[in-house]
């Protein structure tokens, strides 16, 4: 017997009242804890990267992912969503990084898509590991997300974390983006539209997002 399942469209969701997204989204999140506790990445330890990954947000990620790939010269560097483009490449050429190594995607609105909007592509073009650039503060968010969605393509990725002063994430951001990953897993979908529809909702009932 098989299950199938029938996602809405992700703009569907947002006609779903208040307290049963909250209750779905706490649901999505409980299965995420069990499954991440016990869930180990294929052999992110072991394999030689073949790219730098840079979550886009803060420009000090770019300019540290510049030194980094002074020192692994035949790699090319992937920048999900950072600064725009012509300021990012001005970043990289002051560094001495030649601008044919540099690939610019800014489908991502967040970290979830950071990994959902590039795992097929860099899959398709033979990547099996990368190094993972982000801010410390924020590596662990990045590492659940990573584990779940690379995982399910066999690419592994080798976290490297720039220095951060800001304090850690709260759990419930790693929880909630945990959840969202293995819906994208499960239905195609992520749940950034419920992400959009809580920021333009902070002060509401779904202060979990």
């Amino acid at each position: 017997m098989f299950l199938r399942f029938q996602p809405r469209a992700e703009s569907d969701l947002v006609n779903v009242n208040p307290a049963s997204k909250f209750r779905y989204l706490l649901l999505l999140s409980v299965v995420t804890t069990f499954l991440c506790a016990g869930f180990k990445p294929v052999s992110n330890v072991t394999s030689t990267p073949e790219a730098l990954l840079v979550l886009g947000g803060h420009e000090e990620r770019e300019r540290f992912a510049a030194q980094l790939a002074l020192a692994n010269p035949q790699l090319p560097i992937w920048i999900s969503s950072g600064s725009p483009q012509e300021y990012a490449q001005k970043i990289f050429a002051q560094a001495g990084i030649a601008s044919d190594r540099l690939n610019f995607d800014y489908r991502a609105s967040d970290t979830v898509t950071n990994f959902t909007t590039l795992v097929d592509e860099l899959q398709a073009q033979g990547i099996d590991s990368v190094y993972l650039i982000t801010s410390e503060n924020h590596m662990q968010r990045a590492k659940i997300i990573g584990d779940i969605v690379f995982g399910s393509r066999g690419i592994d990725f080798k976290p490297i974390a720039v220095p951060s002063h800001n304090p850690p994430e709260p759990v419930e951001k790693c929880l909630r983006d945990g959840a969202r990953s293995i819906l994208w897993l499960v239905t195609g979908h992520t749940g950034e539209v419920l992400v959009r529809y809580s920021r333009k909702n902070s002060g509401k009932s779904l202060k979990l997002l």
